[in-house]
């Protein structure tokens, strides 16, 4: 006989609170709440977040600092040769840019600074010294130094923490089932391995994925646990935000409350770990967007993205203070 959802939540809700993992099968009978069961759902993902994260606001932004002229072919980005878009195309900035680009950021209440760049990797030597270079001007400026380089190899990697980098920051997107149906041009497991070798080096490893690129509920659970698995420490939420002359470009977005489902059942399965709300929030989730908090988030991304618009830093800083929070 089936647990009534109301009762499943409530025992899930002490398992977790008590130290326990939960399984795939319990996480998923989750996936089916509806109604008030829903909002119950988010009260004990609320409850989680509170119990293992506190109060505290995670924020952090990042620095589009190489665009355009990908070689990989993943369907939701502007930035592949595969597709064509109005996405700028542009060579590795200058330091001074970034430190411009990090200061800004900290005068917005980031935390956290991401130097981002597009292609499959750093094929540079000259390339990689100089985003070396920016991420000791980000420690200097006071902020948390994170890249998002593509494939590194272990030595490069090593490079750039000896330079000071803090975290490495690499998104799996989806479930292993669904990735092909995203990327063909590599494979999951490379975006693995180099998670995997952050987490060797002493990095701080950050990695999440993209929601409503036609995936289904399972498919962002098993991303999840494949997350849990791996052992990252930041789980950074983005929703497809379709651009037009990529494959993904007349996607149905999802709804908010959709989305919100979705924090939810990330937060229950990495209770421990920072769930950070990043591109397409305030076009995914609408009036529900200050919900994300109650759903288990507690961090998210200020300011704009890499080819699209963010929210207005100042509104945002006010919604953290409007619901009680820091950060």
């Amino acid at each position: 006989m089936s647990i009534p959802m109301k009762q499943l939540i409530v025992d899930i809700l002490d398992s977790i609170l008590s130290g326990a993992n939960i399984d795939f099968g319990r996480v998923a009978e989750l996936s089916q709440a509806e109604g008030v069961d829903l909002w119950d759902l988010f009260a004990a993902a609320g409850r989680v977040r509170g119990h293992f994260r506190g109060d505290t606001v995670d924020i952090c932004s990042i620095v589009n600092a190489k665009s355009g002229a990908c070689s990989e072919n993943c369907s939701y980005c502007a930035q592949s040769v595969h597709h064509a878009t109005a996405a700028p195309v542009y060579p590795l900035i200058a330091v001074e840019h970034m430190a411009e680009a990090a200061t800004s950021a900290k005068k917005n209440g980031a935390r956290r600074f991401c130097i981002v760049t597009s292609g499959r990797g750093i094929d540079s030597h000259n390339d990689l010294q100089t985003i070396a270079k920016g991420v000791q001007r980000v420690r200097d400026i006071g902020l948390s130094p994170c890249a998002t380089l593509g494939t590194l190899t272990k030595e490069q990697l090593t490079y750039l923490r000896d330079a000071g980098l803090q975290r490495y920051h690499h998104n799996i997107e989806t479930s292993r089932e669904y990735f092909s149906r995203i990327c063909t041009s590599h494979s999951f497991d490379e975006r693995l391995e180099v998670l995997k070798n952050a987490n060797s080096l002493g990095l701080s490893a950050c990695s999440g994925g993209i929601l409503g690129m036609g995936e289904t509920m399972d498919d962002r659970i098993r991303m999840a646990f494949t997350l849990r698995d791996i052992n990252v420490d930041s789980v950074p939420i983005n929703f497809l935000m379709p651009i037009k002359g990529t494959p993904l470009e007349n996607t149905v977005a999802i709804t908010p409350l959709e989305a919100l489902h979705s924090i939810a059942l990330f937060r229950l399965v990495l209770p421990g770990k920072e769930i950070r709300v990043c591109a397409g929030r305030g076009t995914a989730l609408g009036q529900l967007h200050p919900l994300i908090f109650a759903a288990g988030a507690d961090g998210f991304m200020i300011g704009n993205y890499l080819t699209t618009s963010g929210l207005d830093p100042e509104e945002d800083l006010k919604m953290v203070r409007d619901l009680g929070l820091t950060h």
